[in-house]
Order: structure tokens, then sequence, then C-alpha cells
């Protein structure tokens, strides 16, 4: 992970996620823990209204905290109800926050390469809709980032489950004097509510496989035990 990165993540780390986030959270975490668990693949797509904004940086952070925290097969997309451009600030704040990011296509719809290792697949990023072939068409949890999306799509055909999480849109800071400072926080309020599901993933997946190996050692002494009376 590129050491610029890496210390924004560390600051991530020191920001409390509420306990009411927390609960709204973890629908997400815990569609995340039962694929793991089987070893499946993990698709995520986050879903707003434009899919210029919160879906983006949403989308970005899943996959870096998936990444950071080793949990393997997690597949992170975006969509929108509607197709526009992922907004410039987005790319220009989380260039700050340490990504290196190339722009691939120059048009009213910019794709862009977002990487966060040398060695990584970089977060392919441009505006579509949800539905959009580039995203996963069935098994994936549609994580809903904008109050707009959650209350016009009723249903998203082929989602697996339905998670709302919802943050507050940084556009209303647009030409204003705190617009950077209103998209460097949203995306760390994003980036740590990501570290948070991850992270408690990564522990429950930790305690299960302590359990496991409690359960195994004392099914040997038994084992033992009873070969010994014998």
């Amino acid at each position: 992970m590129f050491r610029n990165l890496k210390e924004t993540i560390d600051l991530i780390a020191s920001i409390p996620v509420s306990p009411e986030r927390k609960e709204i959270l973890q629908p997400l975490a815990e569609f995340i823990q039962k694929k793991a668990d089987v070893g499946e693949r993990i698709n995520l797509n986050f879903i707003c209204t434009h899919n210029s904004r919160r879906s983006h940086l949403s989308q970005i952070w899943a996959q870096v905290m998936a990444d950071y925290f080793n949990i393997r097969n997690v597949y992170c997309y975006s969509g929108g109800t509607e197709a526009t451009a992922m907004f410039p600030k987005v790319a220009e704040t989380l260039q700050k926050q340490g990504f290196h990011i190339q722009k691939l296509s120059d048009n009213g719809n910019p794709v862009y390469a977002v990487k966060y290792a040398e060695n990584a697949h970089p977060v392919i990023c441009f505006s579509k809709k949800f539905d959009d072939a580039f995203n996963p068409g069935s098994g994936f949890a549609a994580v809903m980032t904008c109050s707009n999306a959650d209350e016009g799509c009723p249903f998203i055909a082929g989602a697996e489950k339905r998670v709302a999480v919802k943050f507050e849109d940084p556009k209303s800071s647009d030409g204003t004097q705190e617009m950077n400072r209103v998209y460097f926080e949203r995306s760390l309020e994003i980036a740590a509510e990501m570290y948070e599901v991850m992270r408690s993933v990564t522990e429950t997946l930790k305690n299960s496989r302590k359990c496991l190996q409690t359960t195994a050692h004392r099914t040997r002494e038994r084992n033992f035990l009873s070969s010994t009376e014998t």
C-alpha cells in the first residue's frame, strides 16, 4: 500500500464510529462475513442517485479496507439511478489522501484508474447505472449510500441483500469556501466506516477460527483419553 495512503489509514483508525452507525453497518458486515466463511466471491455494489460522489468514495474505500484487513475475494462496484460523471473533486480529494489516480479517458464521463498499492489492481471508476453490464448482475449486496436512491429504487434486481448506510452529500458545499474541507472530511468519514466494517469481519473470522481450533483440540483430547482407557 502506498506510504501516504497508509498514513491516512493510520489516521482513519483513530476516528470513532458511533454505536448507532455501527448498528446500521452491521448488516453489511454480516453479508461479507457469511460469504467469507464459505469462501464465496463477495460482490458489493454501492449505489447513489448520480454515481458521482458518495458511491464512488464508498466503493474505493471498501476495496482498500478489504485489502488492508486481508479479506479475500472482495470486489467493489458502484452505480446510480442515472449516469452522470464522477465529480472531479472526488479524484482530487483521494489524491491528497494518498491514492495514485490516472484519468484513462477525457470526455463527459471520464474513466479513472484509482490505485492504492503498487501491485494491486486499480479500482476502475466512472459513472454508470447500478445495473450497467460492468457491475455484477446477481449475488451482490446493494449498498445504498443516499436517501434518494434508497427511496427511488424499492427493488434492485439481482441483489442478494440490500443495506442502506446513507451518507451526507458533500455536493452541498460545491462552490463554497468550505468545499475542500467538506469533501476531505466526508471521504474520511466514509473510510472510517468501511474500516469498521472490515475490522469487524476480521475480528469475527478470528474468533470463529479460535472456536474451531478449540473444538478440534478438545475432540483430540477426548479421543486420546478414550483410547487410553480401552
